[in-house]
């Protein structure tokens, strides 16, 4: 027996009636479970973690999701390494995210410590000031019809948001401080 369920985005799926509260059993087809796992990775990139979890959450039997994840990382179906940095440079350069922030999410990611260290060995003190500072500048600037403590209070908890320490967005708003009395001077 067989009923229809909707699906996400409209689309209709069938499965098989389980009576209530009777489990599902797992999948131990090596093919049914290769399917769901390269359907996941046509989604989007994945590290290890994620489509072990995916693969385990579609009831892929546990062994089998590791054996999975296993060969598609030995084939370079799946890189972790690269995976990594390629996160850490988006994140970086597009959202202006602190390396603490990433370092977050990649561990959340289910990301190996050596792969998130070696991702994140491509920012450096300077790189990171720098990005915080023209973050800063830009959302300062976007805030000049503001009083001064609003402007404050907003630019530091913006880098707060994006995991710079607060000592370092106090000194930036302090630098831009500096710069707004130096240009009213002119």
């Amino acid at each position: 027996m067989s009923e229809s369920v909707e699906a996400p985005r409209g689309r209709r799926t069938r499965r098989a009636a389980a009576a209530p509260g009777e489990p599902r059993e797992p999948i131990t087809d090596p093919e049914k479970a290769r399917e769901i796992a390269l359907g996941v990775l046509t989604r989007a990139q994945r590290s290890s973690a994620q489509l072990r979890e995916k693969l385990v959450e579609r009831r892929v039997d546990a062994g089998l999701a590791d054996e999975i994840v296993a060969r598609y990382a030995e084939v370079g179906l799946i890189d972790d390494a690269g995976l990594a940095q390629t996160i850490v440079r988006t994140r970086h350069a597009e959202r202006g995210q602190s390396r603490r922030a990433i370092r977050m999410e990649l561990a959340r990611k289910g990301f190996e410590d050596e792969d998130i260290a070696g991702a994140l060995d491509q920012i450096d003190d300077e790189d990171e000031r720098a990005r915080a500072a023209e973050l800063a500048r830009r959302r300062w600037e976007q805030l000049a019809s503001h009083p001064e403590d609003v402007r404050t209070r907003r630019v530091v908890a913006m880098l707060g948001r994006k995991g710079y320490p607060s000592s370092l967005a106090f000194a930036l708003v302090k630098d831009l401080r500096r710069a707004d009395d130096g240009d009213g001077g002119c």
